[in-house]
């Protein structure tokens, strides 16, 4: 392979960062990767701008590496690069780019006053984690830093400034800070002059339509890697300046590319320590507080049920069985005790025995709960096996994304041709599929490049911007040149899986009183 002839997509995801290397044929030919974690510091969820500089060099350092043991070179450029990052959340900087408050991110659900007044102004769902809830929170809150904002942007358009210099983001971004008007493919202006009106009381110097970063569409070009940019991501020197790069987009834009789901009728479930649920619409629909408005990368209208809660319930419980193994003198990896343990579940009663779990470490919008606590509760008469222990984890991990999907597809008879699952949910072959096709009542795909995920998104779209036709739609792009012969595999929950989610659901939403009661009881 021509190194200098790949695209690099990076993705700064909630536990893990990561690069991928696709050739000019689209496949992944490198790969390079590095944990972190959230931290709650007094009640924010966030990341330090240290751990943001040292992931990203050392998430390139281990591409370098991969790249240096497939072809004995060193990464010195590419055609085209692109940042990618968990939507949402607060980055305040004043005009030199100094950061005034410590990032809070999409996980944070302390907004609720904020977020809430907005939808009312707007006649439009605004959700918690949006940047435009954070900062009227900060408004209605009085914070001292305010009188000095001059840009207001995400983690991903943070990061794409500080390698080109510019101060923009990818549309399906950008709708995850402020409400896009997809025919005019740009920020709304009628709830721009609205939001205007509604600090005017303030004073403040600036206006929204000024600390906003501008939103391209994808394809258009999103600047150049300067050499201050160039030595952000790779300190040793060896990548130079002058690249190309696409428009920042955010983690639900790159899983629509990566699963080919950005044509009406399309949908894709992201599942990770988030999930969320992306159907791209034909039309507009009813407002829903459960529902976000977004859009795909070109801009086009997408229907969103996102769950702040997803695998991180599952993982911990993982990791005291781990525990265990070791405390009896097993020899098993963590990997694989998930693979047994998911594999496991598909044993367990369709309804899970009478074995209940809510998987909430954080608050949760759809259910309307500011906090969460992890619960597990379970009937006297119920079966306790590891199968229903496993599975009723597995169901509790996709319950609100149902609850969410229900309206979409009940109330608004949203339609779907398509669904495809991806992320780490996924990882063991046809058990997370199973499952998230009862909860849906509908056939899931899954693509062998599923595993990549977003940053292989986010290297498709670099693709498409330096090698699209004139006049190319980035759907077509998608069709005709990455998926045409992309292998799949599709699974459909059978009658008796779906009728079992069902039930457990419906205990589910019965017990949510006592979720919420946990929060207010457990300090």
């Amino acid at each position: 392979m021509n190194i200098k002839n790949t695209c690099l997509g990076l993705e700064l995801g909630s536990t893990r960062i990561k690069a991928v290397l696709i050739d000019e044929n689209h496949i992944p030919v490198a790969s390079g990767s590095h944990e972190w974690e959230n931290r709650l510091e007094n009640g924010i969820w966030t990341y330090s701008m240290q751990d943001i500089t040292e992931g990203i060099q050392d998430c390139i350092r281990d591409l370098k590496k991969d790249v240096f043991a497939k072809t004995g070179e060193k990464l010195t450029s590419v055609a085209a690069l692109g940042v990618s990052a968990m939507m949402h959340g607060y980055l305040p900087f004043d005009k030199d780019w100094n950061l005034l408050a410590p990032f809070r991110t999409w996980r944070n659900t302390i907004t609720g006053e904020a977020a809430a007044k907005l939808s009312e102004a707007f006649s439009f769902n605004i959700p918690q984690r949006w940047s435009i809830a954070h900062l009227y929170q900060a408004i209605l809150n009085g914070e001292e830093h305010l009188p000095r904002l001059a840009h207001l942007t995400t983690l991903a358009g943070f990061v794409h400034h500080t390698l080109t210099g510019e101060d923009i983001v990818g549309i399906g971004e950008g709708s995850g800070i402020f409400p896009i008007d997809s025919e005019k493919m740009d920020y709304d202006a009628a709830m721009l002059d609205t939001f205007d009106k509604l600090i005017a009381p303030y004073g403040f110097s600036w206006n929204i339509r000024g600390v906003l970063p501008k939103a391209l569409l994808a394809g258009e070009n999103g600047g150049t890697l300067t050499k201050e940019g160039a030595l952000f991501l790779d300190p040793d020197g060896d990548l130079q300046p002058g690249i190309p790069v696409a428009p920042c987009e955010g983690d639900a834009g790159t899983g629509m590319a990566a699963t080919n789901s950005v044509r009406p009728r399309t949908g894709n479930v992201s599942a990770g320590t988030s999930d969320f649920a992306m159907l791209v619409t034909e039309g507009k629909i009813g407002v829903h507080r459960e529902i976000d408005m977004v859009t795909t990368p070109d801009g086009a209208p997408v229907a969103m049920v996102h769950c702040n809660n997803c695998t991180s319930d599952i993982n911990a419980w993982v990791g005291l069985l781990s525990e265990f193994a070791g405390f009896i003198g097993a020899d098993i990896s963590k990997g694989d005790l998930f693979t047994r343990l998911f594999n496991k579940a598909m044993e367990g009663d369709k309804d899970c025995g009478g074995l209940l779990s809510f998987n909430y470490f954080s608050g949760e919008g759809v259910t309307d709960l500011d906090e969460g606590r992890p619960l597990f509760i379970r009937r006297p008469d119920a079966k306790l096996t590891l199968a229903n222990f496993m599975r009723c984890n597995i169901l509790s991990a996709l319950s609100t994304l149902k609850i969410g999907l229900d309206i979409l597809t009940g109330e608004e008879k949203v339609a779907v041709d398509k669904l495809y699952g991806h992320g780490g949910f996924f990882k063991t072959p046809g058990v997370g599929q199973k499952m998230l096709s009862a909860a849906v009542g509908a056939p899931v795909s899954v693509m062998e490049t599923a595993g990549e995920g977003g940053p292989y998104g986010m290297a498709l779209l670099c693709a498409y911007m330096i090698r699209r036709e004139a006049g190319e739609s980035l759907p077509d792009y998608l069709d005709n040149k990455v998926f045409a012969g992309a292998a799949s595999s599709t699974l459909m929950a059978d009658d008796a899986d779906v009728a079992g989610f069902n039930a457990y659901l419906d205990a589910y939403k019965a017990c949510l009183p006592v979720e919420k009661l946990a929060t207010e009881s457990l300090k």
